[in-house]
């Protein structure tokens, strides 16, 4: 059972515009943070 945890911050992911949540791994980093997944980064360089 997965339980929801209230007021993380989100943002929306240029590639894919979807929204993503905080992750505890982007606590450092979180203002430098702008793809949801390894995916999208990767995926950037080949929309342009």
């Amino acid at each position: 059972m997965t339980h929801k945890k209230p007021n993380l911050p989100e943002k929306i992911c240029p590639v894919c515009n979807r929204p993503f949540s905080w992750r505890k791994k982007w606590e450092k980093n979180w203002d430098d943070v702008k793809y949801c997944s390894e995916r999208c980064r990767r995926e950037r360089k080949s929309r342009k």
